[in-house]
């Protein structure tokens, strides 16, 4: 195994254990808004996704881009949503007329 493989594995291993701790510690009612925030930033993969169709030159690597692109644009989109949503709570209502 070489060493930048380890220090790799060393980083991911390590990004995993503090966001299980960071994520565990959230108050359930900060959840939604965490997750609409953390979906929305999937727009920074779009970009990395669009970066890197301009290099690849394989079948595969079209194929990975695809699936990446399709997962991100699809959290992107959750995220506007569930935001959309729940800024819909805070609007006041308009009673209907008789």
């Amino acid at each position: 195994m070489s060493p930048l493989l380890l220090a790799d594995i060393t980083v991911f291993v390590l990004a995993l254990l503090v966001g299980f701790e960071v994520i565990s510690k959230v108050p359930a009612t900060l959840h939604t808004p965490l997750m609409s925030g953390a979906n929305a930033i999937h727009g920074v993969i779009l970009v990395g996704v669009m970066i890197l169709a301009a290099t690849t030159t394989t079948t595969v690597g079209y194929l990975l881009l695809l699936i990446a692109a399709a997962f991100a644009a699809m959290n992107v989109v959750g995220g506007y949503i569930v935001t959309d949503r729940m800024l819909a709570m805070f609007h006041a209502r308009r009673e209907s007329r008789s």
